[in-house]
């Protein structure tokens, strides 16, 4: 599990990460991350979409539970004050945890540059 303080659970926290935040897509996994500005008091905070497109119910939350274990793993890469939003794909209900975390990883290294959080413009 995530800790409670580590989760997105606001909607608006949601539609900032997905809108002003950088996105990667390594293949079965979109992640958003944005910089929360004048947010430094709060560590990283993580949400999950996965839609039914991925599957049933079942599915779902599967997917979801193997992204939570993976994505609690790496919150010690993630610099404070961060919304990080990462989007199951279809071929996410396939995937085992370590492809899913090969993905992760993958997205986080394009996102982070080089300890940076940049907006979509490539400005700090």
């Amino acid at each position: 599990m995530l800790p409670p303080d580590a989760r997105l659970t606001r909607r608006a926290d949601f539609a900032t990460a997905l809108r002003r935040g950088r996105r990667a897509t390594p293949g079965r996994l979109v992640a958003h991350l944005a910089h929360c500005d004048g947010d430094r008091s709060h560590g990283a905070r993580v949400g999950f979409v996965v839609s039914r497109s991925v599957g049933g119910a079942v599915v779902r939350h599967r997917v979801q539970r193997k992204l939570r274990h993976l994505v609690r793993d790496r919150l010690g890469r993630l610099p404070a004050g961060t919304l990080l939003v990462v989007r199951a794909l279809p071929p996410a209900a396939a995937a085992s945890s370590a492809v899913l975390g090969r993905d992760l990883d993958s997205a986080l290294d394009r996102l982070l540059d080089r300890g940076r959080i940049l907006d979509r413009d490539g400005r700090s």
